[in-house]
């Protein structure tokens, strides 16, 4: 069973769009959206599309509604989960890649990168030098290439799912659940994808949070490295 989770925060404008286009290229994947205490009408119009609501209480973060996610396909017994984003930025005509790379390459997770093949992703001139950073840290501790540690466009198999469920970052937790799956002793892979612009709104992270960003998550990755990687339970 595939579940599709769509964590979300104040996207009325796009989530029903998202929703539409999952549907539409992936019709057999049940689909969980997160409404991670959005104060605009987030959760009622993701209602409309007959899907699993999950209402967080107040605003959690990414980390914290991913994990929520993860939790719920975990004790669902779901095979496979996928992070989508609410805001369109992640075109759904893709995701069977992340399913193919998820049996072919026998990983335990797969990281749609915007800068493999030929894609046109395009972003600040800060950003970019962070994403180089984050990948060259993250790919010296993982001791494999990582070329997009920050992307949420990502599909998780059943023993992903279990650790996400389990222990997942917060804050910008994506470059960090690489240094967490490593850890554990799981495999990941990378495929190219593309990447659309936002249906509305604007990213959280402005020019000036990104410096901030940046030093904050090579911080956290410096410390996940001495942290204790959560137990796996065998499943039968």
């Amino acid at each position: 069973m595939v579940l599709i989770i769509i964590p979300a925060y104040n996207e009325e404008g796009s989530v029903e769009k998202v929703i539409e286009g999952i549907k539409t290229h992936l019709p057999q994947a049940d689909i969980l959206i997160v409404n991670d205490g959005s104060i605009d009408l987030t959760s009622e119009r993701a209602r409309r599309s007959g899907d699993v609501v999950l209402d967080l209480p107040f605003n959690l973060g990414i980390g914290g509604a991913m994990q929520a996610g993860y939790k719920y396909a975990y004790e669902k017994g779901y095979d496979i989960a996928i992070q989508v984003d609410a805001d369109g930025q992640h075109d759904p005509k893709e995701i069977p890649k992340l399913l193919q790379a998820l049996t072919e390459k026998k990983v335990d997770m797969v990281i749609g990168s915007r800068f493999l093949g030929d894609s046109e992703f395009k972003s600040s001139m800060i950003r970019r030098v962070g994403i180089w950073l984050f990948s060259g840290v993250i790919s010296t501790i993982a001791r494999q290439k990582i070329t997009d540690p920050t992307s949420g466009f990502r599909a998780a198999n059943r023993k992903a799912i279990q650790v996400f469920a389990s222990d997942y970052p917060q804050d910008y937790p994506e470059p960090e659940v690489v240094v967490l799956l490593h850890q554990c002793g799981l495999k990941m892979g990378e495929v190219p994808v593309g990447m659309s612009k936002r249906y509305s709104g604007e990213s959280s992270i402005t020019k000036i949070r990104s410096v901030y960003y940046v030093v904050k998550v090579l911080l956290a990755i410096l410390v996940d490295c001495f942290k204790k990687p959560p137990f796996l339970k065998r499943e039968e």
